[in-house]
């Protein structure tokens, strides 16, 4: 039996792990990962490319890492400090940074508007990009209950993501997991979660979370937040392991590197940390741009996921 530290920890070492293992694979075919790699199990998948040495994780772990530690060092939900450390963050000019965290992060405006400022400009900001970086903060307010932890992922989204969209998606994740903890099935959970989702947004999520859904009938790109989980979901819903979960993601092609680390956490909260590969854990590295050159290997995001948990 899996115990729930095991599935805090396959969440975030889980998210990690398919964050870097997806990186390469960016904006590539559909099937390149089997394609290169078709026998499971016989290593090298952590190959590096696309700018990225084996085993590095992107920018979205490095986020779900400043969200962690914030969570830790200030004893809760600091959104002001949070803020403050992606901006250190992206001042450090990394490897890869989206484009709408981008301009919110730089924008001069303070930390409760910048978003919302964006948005009122842009009208474009349903991107992934606080959903990848969810697996953290939906351990930590796990223990708290499904309205709790559910507003958390509200409001953490809400730091970079004026649209609402992203901020139900990042909710929606944080419940999965939340559930997933307890050691019961996220997926029957998913349509009692679809009733705490804003009105508004219901609708489009109820669509990419059904039993028959397949990212093919998506109409965004998955980089968009609603068929990147609507992906994850699938692709945990068609295998029966953390591994084939990662491929089937990974071989969606698109943004291959946020649809695997939430696809990682959605699984590895289900099977554990025992089942993410040690193959794909030795290498996996997490650089921290801003804060001195520092680089958390797998060792560390145990130790802070653990502290994550009390």
């Amino acid at each position: 039996m899996v115990v729930r530290a095991e599935r805090a920890l396959g969440a975030v070492v889980g998210s990690a792990v398919g964050d870097a293992l997806g990186a390469p694979f960016e904006f590539g075919p559909e099937g390149a990962f089997s394609d290169r790699f078709p026998e499971p199990g016989h290593g090298g998948e952590m190959c590096g490319g696309g700018g990225w040495d084996p085993g590095e994780a992107t920018d979205d772990t490095q986020m779900a890492v400043l969200v962690a530690e914030s969570l830790v060092e200030c004893g809760g939900l600091e959104l002001a400090d949070v803020f403050r450390r992606f901006q250190q963050w992206a001042a450090a000019e990394p490897k890869d940074i989206g484009l709408q965290t981008e301009a919110v992060l730089s924008s001069g405006d303070p930390w409760d508007s910048a978003a919302a400022l964006h948005f009122q400009v842009n009208q474009r900001a349903a991107g992934n990009g606080a959903l990848m970086r969810a697996a953290p903060s939906a351990v930590y307010f796990a223990a708290h209950g499904r309205e709790a932890t559910m507003t958390a992922g509200r409001r953490l989204a809400a730091l970079t993501h004026g649209d609402r969209a992203a901020w139900e998606g990042t909710a929606v994740f944080h419940e999965l997991v939340r559930v997933a903890l307890t050691g019961d099935n996220p997926l029957d959970a998913v349509e009692a979660t679809l009733d705490a989702v804003h009105r508004d947004h219901r609708g489009r999520y109820a669509t990419v979370l059904a039993p028959d859904w397949h990212p093919d009938q998506a109409t965004e790109f998955n980089g968009a937040v609603w068929p990147c989980l609507g992906s994850a979901v699938w692709a945990l819903r068609t295998t029966t392991s953390y591994e084939t979960a990662l491929r089937a993601a990974i071989d969606l092609g698109g943004d291959t590197d946020t649809v695997a680390a939430v696809t990682g956490g959605l699984a590895g909260a289900v099977y554990g940390v025992t089942a993410v590969p040690e193959r794909w854990t030795t290498p996996l590295h997490v650089p921290l741009p801003g804060f001195a050159d520092r680089v958390l290997r797998t060792a560390d995001l145990v130790a802070l996921t653990r502290l994550l948990t009390g």
